[in-house]
Parts: C-alpha cells; sequence; structure tokens
C-alpha cells in the first residue's frame, strides 16, 4: 500500500470543512477516477449517489477510501454548499475513521453534463 500522509500547515488556518491542506504520498501506481455522477430526487441523495460510485470504483481496483489523496468537487449551485458540508460532517467520519481527510478542492459550475446531476466528485488514489 502507498505511504500516505494526510495534514494541514498551521501557517495556512483551519480547513473550512472536512478536508486537509495537502496529502504527501509515496506510491507506486496512482488511480485517477473520472467524475463522478448519480441520480436522485435531491442533493444528499445525490451526493450518497456518487460517493458509492466512487466507492465501487475504488473497490475495482483494491482500494478503499484510505487510499484516496485528492477530491474536486463540483457544484451547480453554491446554495448547495451547506448542504455538502453537513453531508460530509455527517457522512466522512464513517469513510475516514481516521478523521485525516484528503484535500479537496470545491469549485461551483454553470452545469454538468445533464441538468438533473447536481454534484460531480474526481477522485485522485494512490495505490
Amino acid at each position: 500500500m502507498a505511504d500516505i500522509k494526510i495534514s494541514n500547515v498551521d501557517a495556512l488556518g483551519k480547513p473550512l470543512g472536512q478536508y486537509s491542506h495537502l496529502t504527501r504520498v509515496k506510491a507506486n501506481e496512482f488511480l485517477f477516477i473520472a467524475g463522478m455522477l448519480s441520480p436522485g430526487a435531491d442533493f444528499d441523495a445525490q451526493c450518497s449517489g456518487v460517493f458509492a460510485q466512487v466507492a465501487e470504483a475504488l473497490k475495482s481496483a483494491g482500494a478503499g477510501f484510505a487510499n484516496v489523496v485528492q477530491f474536486t468537487t463540483y457544484l451547480v449551485h453554491s446554495q448547495d454548499i451547506p448542504k455538502f458540508m453537513a453531508w460530509r460532517l455527517r457522512e466522512f467520519p464513517k469513510l475516514f475513521p481516521s478523521g485525516a481527510y484528503p484535500p479537496n478542492t470545491l469549485l461551483i459550475i454553470d452545469r454538468l453534463v445533464q441538468e438533473q446531476f447536481l454534484i460531480e466528485v474526481q477522485t485522485v488514489a494512490a495505490l
């Protein structure tokens, strides 16, 4: 398994959510997972579906959330930022029981590939 060290830099201040400033990785191989989408009736359902898709992609490579070194998250509506933060606050301790959350870049964009999608998450993992 890769040697993954997730940390924060005091000079950068406390992160605003469930993420860290940086990940230092020594690995033989990296896994780049395309942005995952999931249909759902509301934002929380889509969020849960997206991270279930990420879990399946990781599993297909013999990995899990402990292998994740970075996320890039795309939201369609800035009004969904509090929902995203609340979802992560509730669910990330289950996905990352160590409490070391990978860096995450959060972008608000005009739209995703289809109008129904509210969130997309791209993932990088180290094996």
